[in-house]
């Protein structure tokens, strides 16, 4: 289906909020990463899409944001052209279900389910979704150093791949990097996924932390810890071998990384076949050992419709 891609509308999207709290000063958003103040956050940030204010994103987003957007992943640069280009008309919007986790002193992970009524360009909008951003701390200010946001959708209805998906796929190649944290973080993701392959909870316990969340490529939102291991060593998925490509780590704080990769899977999930992935982890340090917290993997160019 041509049109405005499930990914962008639901980037756009994740900037809605029912909150009052928009006019949070600078001092209090560094008094405490709060659910109430990140949310405001998010607030702001739709106001700013809304007016197409593209000198908000320049103080809102960290030097190395990343996230994804219509043909892939986003830099800051990216992010704001995306952000304030999109031709979309709101009728309503309501935030539900936040939940925020702490990662250390000065960063933190929000979710919140977002349900909406409103059009982009020709295309209405799916009717919800779940979105994830992570706020670091920078002098007296909150800033958003990632953000995505997955459609709800039914596990067993196929997803229709986009005529962007293939371009979406070279761009995780071309936009690798390597270097230590990368390195570091990857190990750590890979040996998470193989895990899940083999359903092997012992093993996936043993790499993530005591706080978890977890958005998967349906849209459903794990909330805890053992939910997210139970979910991952059931039955809903059969998959025989799984790839990484195109990783990419940014050091939001010292002991905090984001992990954004591409990921190909050989088998089947519901019934129906794995379609190339664009995954977010993240990563808090215990000592020497990074533990994974959160995650959310995105269907690689699926349409809206």
């Amino acid at each position: 289906m041509v049109g405005l891609s499930r990914i962008k509308v639901i980037t756009i999207a994740a900037f809605l909020s029912a909150s009052p709290a928009a006019n949070v000063t600078a001092n209090a958003a560094a008094a405490a990463p709060t659910q109430a103040l990140l949310l405001a956050r998010e607030t702001s940030a739709y106001q700013a899409w809304k007016s197409h204010d593209a000198k908000f994103w320049n103080a809102f987003l960290t030097g190395n944001f990343i996230g994804w957007g219509s043909t892939g992943r986003l830099d800051k640069a990216s992010a704001t052209q995306e952000f304030t280009g999109a031709d979309c008309r709101i009728a309503s919007v309501a935030f539900s279900d936040a939940q925020m986790t702490p990662l250390g002193r000065d960063a933190a992970l929000i979710t919140h389910k977002t349900t909406f009524d409103g059009v982009c360009g020709r295309y209405k909008l799916a009717p919800g979704g779940w979105a994830a951003s992570v706020y670091v701390r920078d002098g007296d200010q909150w800033k958003e150093a990632f953000h995505a946001e997955a459609t709800i959708v039914d596990p067993k209805k196929p997803m229709r791949p986009a005529a962007k998906a293939a371009a979406g796929e070279q761009e995780q190649t071309n936009t690798a990097s390597s270097g230590a944290a990368t390195d570091a973080l990857l190990a750590q993701e890979n040996a998470l996924w193989d895990a899940w392959k083999d359903r092997d909870t012992k093993r996936m316990d043993s790499g993530i932390a005591a706080n978890v969340q977890f958005i998967n490529i349906f849209g459903i939102h794990l909330t805890s810890r053992a939910e997210a291991l139970n979910n991952w060593s059931g039955k809903g998925c059969d998959v025989k071998t799984v790839a990484l490509t195109g990783a990419r780590a940014t050091m939001p704080a010292p002991d905090v990384g984001i992990l954004t990769f591409h990921a190909r899977a050989d088998g089947t999930c519901f019934g129906q076949k794995v379609g190339p992935i664009w995954g977010s982890s993240v990563y808090v340090k215990h000592g020497d050992v990074w533990k994974w917290t959160f995650g959310i993997n995105l269907p690689a160019g699926v349409e809206g419709g």
